[in-house]
């Protein structure tokens, strides 16, 4: 006679279960939750088109200071002025001729 087969107990198929389902679910939220890989991965390429935005506000600042700099009382750049002028209030000089 052959030994008499022993069924698993309940609570040992409900404890796998439930660990089974524990990893399914921190498996799940490591790569779609709020803190997991996707949005790790658009975080950082959000931040690098953030940087990358800074770079040109940097050098489009860089850009007013120097023409703010060359209006200034203490150095004025006169042919500057000039295209000023010409760009904002549409001056032209008489003996000056525009082709559009």
């Amino acid at each position: 006679m052959g030994r008499p087969r022993k069924t698993p107990a309940l609570s040992v198929i409900v404890f796998f279960a439930v660990v089974f389902c524990l990893g399914g679910y921190f498996t799940f939220a490591s790569v779609q939750g709020d803190y997991g890989l996707f949005r790790r991965i658009q975080i950082e390429a959000e931040a690098q088109e953030l940087k990358a935005e800074a770079k040109e506000l940097r050098a489009e600042v860089e850009v007013l200071r120097n023409k703010t700099r060359r209006l200034s009382d203490d150095y004025l750049d006169l042919d500057l002025l000039d295209q000023q002028a010409r760009e904002v209030l549409g001056m032209v000089r008489s003996d000056e001729v525009i082709l559009r």
